[in-house]
């Protein structure tokens, strides 16, 4: 292992080059380009043993990742923001078709106005698409999601496409310093692809096929089952990964949460600007702690439940708007999830970050005292979108 300063990004990248992908199908869109312009140098150059095919539009790198997946190669592509939505009606058929392709996403928001910054907009649109989806806060994060996310997708049990986010800009574009694991850790870690049942001439087979109405409600019904069942392979290969990194990761990460009365609840990078902010309430004698959304689909109901503890209040930062919804989309799932438990804590939502503006840790301890002035009247007020002028 070897630490080296280098662009979450690029970081990406290398996660790819160690992984030994076969195909990369990709189209450029900010934030996202620079990984796939650092893979097609690391394939021009012979760094990469790969293909790399430049397509027209992120609508044909996904279903050109169909076809190299189905045939049985190590597939990954990457996007952002509308490129997402481009390639929005193929994400489907991937995940239907139970092709472990890869993705990063480099997260964007979504037009009009224009804006090229990043929130959650684009990964809320994709929510029931039927991929694997994790969140990541940084550079080190992100490459070894990226490197889990193949042994995921690929494993026999699972074979079910991930989508590995990362906010726009505020991650992707800044350089960190972080850990990189050995070629020789890689190849034990993350075993040879061999999808079992590949399109093959000489054995012909049928996939995607039409499915008329007597038997397509069954066949969603055993893909959510499915999808389902993936977090326990997900949780195993996070322990799996731990013993060769040293860096474990869980469904829900927790801080400072045992004897919380109010937790802050996160998803993405802006998590590290809320521990600050904790860490300076904490000196003031308030009890808060933070709950990390790390695994978004499927979605984690029983880690939540036992992350959460006792706490009294829970304030959810959303940076998507759920447009004329009750609240933010994450503030909304959650608030399914507990909706039959007998003892549920109040739980009050904010959205902010959104098209890219920043959170400070002075924003986030004047959401979480407002949160719980608001926890402690009852309020039910609706969503409160964070310092809008």
């Amino acid at each position: 292992m070897k630490r080296i300063g280098l662009e979450a990004s690029l970081a990406i990248a290398e996660a790819v080059r160690l992984a030994d992908a076969d195909v990369i199908a990709a189209y450029p869109i900010t934030p996202q380009t620079h990984i796939v312009e650092r893979l097609a140098d690391y394939v021009a150059n012979g760094e990469l043993n790969g293909q790399y095919i430049p397509v027209e539009s992120e609508h044909s790198a996904m279903s050109a990742c169909l076809g190299s997946s189905a045939v049985g190669a190590r597939t990954f592509t990457a996007t952002a923001g509308v490129g997402l939505e481009l390639m929005h009606e193929v994400l489907y058929v991937a995940s239907s078709m139970r092709l472990p392709i890869v993705m990063s996403v480099a997260n964007r928001a979504l037009s009009s106005p224009l804006s090229i910054w990043g929130d959650h907009s684009d990964a809320m649109s994709a929510r029931d698409c039927g991929w694997i989806q994790i969140f990541s806060e940084n550079a080190q994060q992100v490459f070894d999601l990226v490197l889990c996310a193949f042994r995921i997708a690929e494993d026999n049990d699972v074979l079910c496409p991930v989508m590995v986010h990362v906010d726009g800009f505020h991650v992707s574009h800044v350089i960190e310093s972080l850990d990189i694991l050995e070629e020789s850790d890689i190849k034990g870690f993350i075993p040879p692809y061999k999808h079992p049942y590949p399109l093959d001439p000489a054995k012909p087979l049928t996939l995607g096929a039409f499915g008329m109405p007597n038997v397509y409600t069954e066949v969603k019904k055993a893909q959510d089952v499915d999808l389902r069942n993936t977090k326990g392979k997900i949780i195993e290969t996070w322990n799996e990964f731990a013993k060769i990194s040293g860096r474990k990761y869980s469904p829900v990460e927790k801080y400072l949460t045992d004897d919380a009365d109010t937790l802050m609840v996160t998803m993405g990078s802006y998590g590290e600007t809320a521990m600050s902010a904790i860490d300076e309430l904490r000196n003031e004698g308030i009890k808060v702690g933070l709950l990390k959304i790390r695994l978004w689909r499927p979605f984690p109901f029983e880690e939540f439940k036992e992350a959460m503890g006792n706490a009294k209040n829970l304030i959810v930062l959303d940076r998507a708007i759920s447009f004329g919804g009750p609240t933010g989309p994450v503030c909304s799932e959650i608030k399914a999830a507990l909706y039959s438990d007998a003892k549920k804590p109040n739980i009050v939502s904010f959205v902010g970050g959104l098209g890219g503006r920043d959170i400070t840790d002075k924003s986030f301890k004047n959401i979480i005292k407002s949160g719980i002035e608001q926890a402690g009247n009852a309020s039910d007020n609706e969503v409160q979108i964070v310092e809008v002028r």
